[in-house]
């Protein structure tokens, strides 16, 4: 099976599946000599990990990485760095009957029309718990853009037909970010996440789960990131969001409203204040002809409602006759408070992906670093 790896120069390769004795990933490309414990990426897989909450799965999994490689003496020494999660509540019965029948809304049909064999115990390896190797990635990428000044934050922008007043993207107050992360549903506003809980809650009482959106944002980005063509930026990030599964829709700014706009509307007017380029609106999102601009970056992905509901539904067996299937087993009732931690994870890695590869795109840069390896290492 391709398709495991992410990214160019810092490259991730996730493994694992849902029910499985362990998941994680290898991370190579990790420049050597960064600080780097295991308490740098727990927090982050503890804001993802079930069982923490109303409004998640009753699967209760610690969650707890182990560093295997690629760190010495708590720093990095630019060797790959393997990362692991055990799984310890598997109820793997519950799936007993999957082995026969197709899920409404899951890839269990197209799993095994590509392969012709599949792990049904909890979707195998296109379960969402897959996505816990890509936030203790992601939390590495994390540290690392900390060290350059780079800062972000995601959060939950709607659930079904509640959204929050900062949807927009604006950049959070340490206040708001505190809030989001207190909350079970992720929102930066209390009120919003105490209807949010109860649209779950309804959600829940009618066998049924909602959708809803996560929100990043992106601070202290230098201009310059991304490349022109088929390397764009914004296409980057889609493409990493859109690997996440259960996002159905992605935008970068202002997003879909742009195509209501006149021109005289979406442009950004620019001018400089104290030697620094400013915008005095962000319509573009912080991404201009594929690359970064220096604004704020502001990023959408839309997640579907959990497909995995307790009402009958129709569907088919592997032999192709018809049957209604009732599902069993622990399932959220919406993704998104989950979800937040593994958008940021995914925008971060392809930012230092980006990072990266700037760092060679002009001469001056290369000249930088030559002058820096002539210094003795002692």
């Amino acid at each position: 099976m391709a398709g495991s790896t992410f990214g160019n120069r810092f490259c991730v390769t996730t493994w694992g599946e849902s029910h499985g004795p362990a998941l994680g990933c290898v991370i190579d490309g990790c420049p050597a000599g960064l600080l780097l414990d295991a308490s740098d990426i727990q927090p982050y897989l503890d804001r993802r990990k079930p069982g923490t909450s109303s409004v998640t799965t009753a699967r209760k999994e610690s969650d707890a990485v182990e560093i295997l490689s690629g760190v010495f003496e708590g720093k990095t020494t630019g060797t790959p760095i393997s990362l692991l999660i055990r799984n310890q509540d598997q109820h793997s019965a519950d799936y007993s009957e999957l082995a026969t029948t197709y899920r409404p809304g899951h890839a269990d049909y197209c799993f095994d029309a590509k392969f012709g064999i599949r792990d049904y115990r909890g979707g195998g390896r296109s379960s969402g718990r897959e996505t816990a190797a890509r936030v203790a990635a992601g939390a590495v990428a994390i540290r690392i853009l900390e060290e350059v000044g780079i800062r972000l934050h995601a959060y939950t922008g709607s659930i079904g037909v509640i959204s929050c007043p900062e949807a927009a993207g604006v950049i959070l107050s340490d206040e708001q970010v505190k809030i989001s992360l207190a909350n079970p549903v992720g929102m930066p506003d209390a009120s919003c996440a105490e209807k949010a809980l109860k649209l779950i809650e309804n959600c829940r009482e009618n066998k049924d789960s909602v959708g809803g959106t996560a929100v990043c944002v992106i601070e202290n980005v230098p201009a310059g990131l991304g490349s022109p063509v088929f390397d764009k930026l914004d296409a980057s990030l889609s493409r990493a969001l859109f690997s996440v599964g259960a996002v159905k829709a992605v935008e970068i700014g202002d997003g879909c409203a742009v195509s209501r706009r006149f021109g005289s509307e979406n442009n950004d007017p620019m001018k400089t204040e104290d030697g620094q380029v400013r915008y005095v609106s962000n319509h573009a999102g912080g991404i201009l002809g594929g690359i970064s601009d220096g604004a704020p970056i502001v990023i959408r992905a839309h997640f579907k409602p959990t497909p995995s509901i307790y009402r009958p539904q129709e569907t088919i067996k592997k032999d192709g006759s018809n049957t209604v299937l009732s599902i069993v087993g622990r399932h959220d009732p919406v993704i998104v408070p989950r979800a937040v931690v593994v958008v940021e994870a995914m925008c971060a890695l392809t930012l230092l992906d980006a990072l990266m590869e700037h760092s060679c795109s002009r001469m001056e840069y290369l000249k930088t670093l030559t002058e820096l390896w002539k210094k003795p290492v002692f």
